[in-house]
């Protein structure tokens, strides 16, 4: 009884690290492509439940990722300057506290999903599924990138099915935007470990093709996202605003390749972290501010 009595207290005391280990912050990047999904699919707001039960699944999806990500990786991470002060490599965390992380957040990813709709709770197993798998995908193919993308990619998709129940093709294309966003400044952010990954075994873009032709992968991606975001907008004729800040996020695209290149990686962090969640941000008030001057 008492290790019961003992347990939320140890919950709330490493609360702190848990948010830390899964990065909650950097849910920017993919929950405003949830929400963006939910307007373009309701032509409008959600009702408050879609809202609070995609949020969840959402955070809870991405709570399910990034800890996956982390305990497979521990050891890479513990070997990796760069890395080696995170939780688990420094003993903040044990990896049995991380599983269990894991296994609740799937827990409050299903339940959410159920609250949705069928459709939304019959897809549920296999998001968890491959937000899980993707994290073994960089010990076999230097493709890691993409299937990292669209992990990110069902983001929007599942928005989209949250409000309407149903897979659409306005919601894929979104969704493929998404993706190649995701998996194009994954690459950039890969570009910053190449030499650790070719000495320990782990594929990339960069490890493959080097680094000069990995900002052109990258570059290429950002212009498929671009195309992408403004093919949606024509397709669900979607008024001024959207395309005001379409044009701001390609914009932020061109600026995020301006701070590297291959002889200067040293503003790589302000590249992934500063401008990937502005653009997200944006693109989000561009959509909303769309639907609600229809």
């Amino acid at each position: 009884m008492q290790a019961l009595g003992r347990a939320p207290r140890q919950f709330a005391r490493k609360l702190p690290l848990f948010l830390g280990v899964v990065r909650f912050e950097h849910t920017i990047f993919a929950l405003p492509f949830a929400y963006i999904g939910m307007l373009l699919a309701a032509g409008g707001l959600p009702t408050g439940h879609q809202f609070l039960w995609t949020t969840v699944a959402m955070v809870a999806a991405r709570t399910l990722a990034m800890g996956t990500n982390r305990l497979v990786q521990r050891r890479e991470d513990a070997a990796n300057p760069r890395t080696a002060g995170r939780h688990l490599p420094r003993g903040l965390l044990r990896p049995a506290e991380v599983l269990a992380l894991m296994l609740v957040s799937t827990g409050v990813f299903l339940f959410a999903a159920a609250q949705l709709n069928t459709l939304a709770l019959a897809l549920a197993p296999v998001a968890a599924l491959y937000v899980v798998l993707y994290s073994y995908a960089k010990y076999y193919t230097w493709l890691t990138h993409f299937v990292l993308g669209w992990a990110d990619g069902i983001a929007p998709a599942g928005g989209w099915i949250g409000v309407t129940g149903s897979v659409e093709w306005p919601a894929v294309l979104l969704a493929f935007a998404v993706a190649m966003w995701v998996g194009g400044f994954d690459i950039l952010y890969a570009c910053q470990d190449v030499d650790f990954d070719r000495r320990h075994g782990v594929h990339s873009i960069p490890v493959r093709f080097g680094i000069g032709v990995s900002l052109a992968w990258a570059r290429a991606m950002h212009v498929c996202t671009s195309l992408a975001l403004l093919a949606v907008g024509l397709w669900l004729g979607l008024s001024w605003p959207y395309y005001l800040g379409w044009a701001l996020a390609s914009a932020l695209l061109v600026h995020e390749h301006r701070l590297v290149s291959p002889h200067d990686l040293s503003r790589l962090n302000a590249a992934f972290f500063d401008v990937n969640g502005y653009i997200a941000v944006v693109v989000l008030l561009a959509t909303l501010a769309a639907v609600l001057v229809g």
